[in-house]
């Protein structure tokens, strides 16, 4: 290994990786599946699609009286050069043609790609349906003292998802902040992972030993990364939360030498977002165009940026030199009258999806809508009523002819005083907004916990290709939830199952060579379950001991997570 600092070489003796124990079984529970759940009830739209409404066909997005973003009282403004412009049209705008993303080994966004619809990469071998728990590793995290509030952010918060690379053999050998080991290792499989200590840390996933010292950002990361999608050693993410007088950042690393190359969104006066103190946070993970070396990145103080990032990278040593970047904002009447009484604050938080030139949008006021690169316009707008912390999911219907987003809400804004009320789980068309169905839960919450989802819905491929997953926060009891397993159809119940202890991680599936699905879930006490994808049967349990908030990705038979109890578990399956 290099020579590390004192300060460095601390943090790797406690990042140091050590087996897992053996016997550790759940602490919670959950019930058996069930093919009914009276405690919701499902609105379905079955009327064919008109012409209009197929997007596949058509290859633009329209809005119809409903998701008209005049109902919605849309302001918005761009600036250029930090000029503000009145009209803006970019026919090379960044687009997207799939959701293919990335020709890349690994997991490298939030889910995977544009659609945000994968969070595992290959195929695992599984024979036995059980965690491999002696053969799975853990390391240590840390704590950041918090500088806005009273407290310490810990380990792995929502959404927390690590960053999964293997590199190209030329890459990785020329890679001078990698430890000589690693560097030297056929076939090195890196998982990179931003945790709320303010730390980046670099992990083998085989044995879970670090590849090379910890980037110290000195800002908690709530939010999952993304490593551009070519290849290029080019690393993004942004900052939770702003550390005193240090208003919070994204930032752009080279994994070359890990150094940071570049910052951008602090104390942005076109920001139209004035409650908190002006809250600036990026816990969006970020998109990269490589046609037009356009990073796109929305930001929770209500600002879109576009930035060309003038990438240079010959194989051995990366560089940008990027361009004032153009800023689209808005305002709603919703954030507006939300200004008066502190609610439906203003800011995008959630994980943007992109279709070819048209980026969907979810917001905390409550608001999904559909926005044209080419123009900036506002497209069409789908009222979700609340807080909207998972991100949207899109998946494209050859047969209908369409594409299909899936998402829902926190429950925060629409709270009756006695904190309890109901979250919509949507399947909405991407051409028009439309709502095709709606299944709603009654939940409750608590300030600054919500209930509700936070967590991004799984669609299922293969065995499971006819159904989308979600998880609900604090229903059923205060503290309790629920995983539901819904027909993308219609919405029905293909299985639900009570949660003893509700959960903010997102579900993930990992598949076996047969294309046999399984679901993965962890909650907030700590809880990991491997259950059957098609009944919900559950196979296996692990106890993690600490709430998981973050998302988990895969790698073949290798699932990575971490816990609010500062530890990233890589967990095999077998």
């Amino acid at each position: 290994m290099k020579k590390n600092s004192k300060f460095v070489a601390a943090v790797l003796m406690a990042a140091s990786a050590s087996f897992l124990l053996t016997g550790c079984h759940a602490k919670g529970s959950l019930s058996s599946p069930v093919t009914e759940d009276s405690s919701s009830q499902v609105t379905y739209n079955s009327a064919p699609l008109l012409d209009s409404q197929k997007l596949l066909e058509t290859g633009m997005p329209v809005s119809i009286s409903s998701t008209d973003p005049a109902n919605f009282g849309f302001k918005t403004a761009i600036s250029i050069n930090n000029l503000i412009v009145p009209n803006y049209l970019d026919t090379n705008a960044p687009t997207f043609d799939d959701g293919k993303y990335t020709d890349l080994t690994g997991i490298i966004t939030f889910r995977g790609n544009n659609y945000r619809s994968n969070p595992v990469f290959g195929t695992a071998s599984i024979t036995e349906k059980k965690f491999d728990t002696k053969n799975s590793w853990k390391n240590k995290t840390g704590k950041l003292k918090k500088t806005v509030k009273d407290g310490y952010w810990t380990g792995s918060c929502w959404t927390g998802q690590p960053l999964i690379m293997k590199w190209d053999d030329s890459v990785r050998m020329n890679m001078t902040a990698m430890y000589t080991n690693k560097q030297n290792k056929d076939g090195l499989v890196e998982v990179i992972y931003a945790t709320a200590d303010g730390h980046v840390y670099f992990y083998d996933i085989d044995d879970g030993k670090p590849t090379r010292d910890p980037i110290a950002l000195g800002f908690p990361i709530k939010g999952t990364g993304s490593i551009y999608p070519d290849g290029t050693p080019l690393y993004f993410v942004g900052a939770g939360d702003s550390m005193g007088n240090d208003c919070a950042k994204a930032f752009v690393i080279n994994l070359m030498t890990n150094e940071i190359i570049y910052t951008y969104g602090e104390n942005d006066v076109f920001s139209d977002r004035t409650d908190n103190n002006a809250f600036t946070a990026w816990d969006s993970s970020p998109l990269i165009d490589v046609e037009t070396d356009t990073l796109i990145q929305p930001g929770e103080n209500g600002i879109l940026y576009l930035t060309k990032l003038n990438t240079s990278w010959d194989g051995t040593t990366v560089s940008i030199n990027p361009d004032s970047p153009i800023k689209w904002r808005y305002t709603t009447e919703r954030s507006r009258n939300g200004l008066k009484d502190s609610t439906y604050w203003l800011g995008m938080e959630s994980s943007a999806v992109a279709w070819k030139n048209y980026l969907y949008i979810a917001d905390n006021c409550g608001d999904l809508f559909c926005l044209d690169l080419n123009t900036l316009n506002v497209i069409w707008s789908c009222d979700t009523k609340d807080d909207t912390n998972c991100s949207p999911v899109l998946e494209e219907d050859p047969v209908a002819g369409t594409a299909y987003i899936y998402i829902s809400t926190s429950l925060h804004w629409t709270a009756d005083d006695t904190s309890h009320g109901s979250i919509p789980l949507m399947k909405i068309n991407a051409a028009t907004g439309e709502i095709i169905w709606q299944r709603d839960y009654e939940c409750f919450t608590v300030s600054g916990v919500s209930g509700g989802v936070q967590s991004t819905a799984l669609l299922g491929q293969n065995s499971l290709k006819d159904i989308v997953y979600f998880t609900v926060a604090r229903t059923g009891g205060d503290t309790a939830g629920k995983i539901v397993a819904l027909n993308k159809t219609d919405g029905s119940i293909v299985w639900s199952i009570d949660m003893s202890n509700y959960t903010w991680s997102s579900p993930i599936a990992i598949y076996d060579e047969a294309g046999n699905g399984y679901v993965v879930i962890s909650d907030s006490s700590g809880n990991m379950y491997l259950l059957d994808g098609l009944t919900g049967k559950e196979y296996d349990s692990y106890y993690l001991k600490d709430n998981v908030e973050a998302s988990p990705a895969a790698y073949e038979n290798t699932i990575v997570v971490g816990t609010r109890g500062k530890k990233i578990y890589g967990v095999k399956v077998k």
